[in-house]
C-alpha cells in the first residue's frame, strides 16, 4: 500500500522528517476522524472542506494517490454545497486513514 522511497523522496530522502511525519500522523489519525466526523454529524460544510483538506494533504504526503483523491471528492463536494451522499465516503476516508496508520505503525 505505502511506498517508503517515494515518501522519502517527497520528504526530500531525509529520514528524520519521515520519522517525526509518520509519529505526528499516528498520534493525529484518531482525532482527524472524529473532527471529520463531528463536522459531518453537525451538518458544517466549511469544517467537512477544511478536514477533508487536511486529510487530502496527509495521504499525499505518504504517496497514497488514491486516498488522497478520495478525500480531495468529499472536500469538493463540501464546497459546492452539500453534503448529501457522504457518508459512505465519509466512513471510507476513516477507513482509509486507519489503514494508513496501521500500515506506518509496523514500520
Amino acid at each position: 500500500m505505502l511506498d517508503r522511497a517515494a515518501i522519502l523522496q517527497r520528504l526530500g530522502g531525509d529520514e528524520e522528517i519521515y520519522t517525526m511525519m509518520v509519529a505526528m500522523f499516528l498520534d493525529d489519525v484518531d482525532n482527524n476522524c472524529a473532527a471529520l466526523s463531528a463536522a459531518f454529524a453537525a451538518g458544517d460544510l466549511k469544517s467537512v472542506q477544511r478536514e477533508a483538506h487536511t486529510i487530502k494533504g496527509l495521504l499525499a504526503t505518504f504517496s497514497d494517490d488514491e486516498g488522497a483523491g478520495d478525500a480531495m471528492t468529499i472536500e469538493s463536494t463540501a464546497k459546492s454545497g452539500t453534503l448529501a451522499g457522504l457518508a459512505g465516503a465519509i466512513g471510507n476516508i476513516q477507513l482509509r486513514l486507519k489503514e494508513v496508520a496501521a500500515a506506518l505503525g509496523k514500520r
